[in-house]
This record gives C-alpha cells, structure tokens and sequence, in this order.
C-alpha cells in the first residue's frame, strides 16, 4: 500500500499549525483541501486506500525517514 505523507502547514516554519495536507512522496498534494487535524487528515488517506505517515517533527524531511511515523 502506498504511503502518504501528511505535512503540517506553513510548511518549514515553526509556529502554529494552521492544517494538514496530503502528498505523495514527490511532494504532489493528492487535494488541495486544507484538514484542520490529523485525525481528518488520516481518515480521508485511509477512505483512499493509503498508508499515513505522520510527522513526529515540525520542519519534516521526507527523505528523513526519522521525521515520519506510519499509523496503522
């Protein structure tokens, strides 16, 4: 199954979290739509039949695989 990284916006900046989007591992968002949390965010990735890996850091890396952790 295809994972699916959901990346907390503004992307590369501390601060607040203002969402969540969807993107592939090229950095491709899946929607344009913004998810107010996770939790929204991981169910829409599931109900598309993907893997979510969320971040366990602010600034991510997604060659970074320690930045990133895979819910089930």
């Amino acid at each position: 199954m295809m994972q699916i990284y959901v990346e907390p916006l503004p992307k590369g900046r501390w601060g607040p979290i203002d969402g969540y989007t969807l993107e592939y591992p090229d950095g491709t968002k899946i929607t344009e739509q913004v998810f107010s949390s996770e939790k929204l965010a991981v169910s829409e990735i599931r109900l598309r039949g993907y893997t979510p890996l969320l971040a366990k850091v602010r600034i991510t890396d997604k060659g970074e695989p320690d930045h990133w952790e895979s819910v089930e």
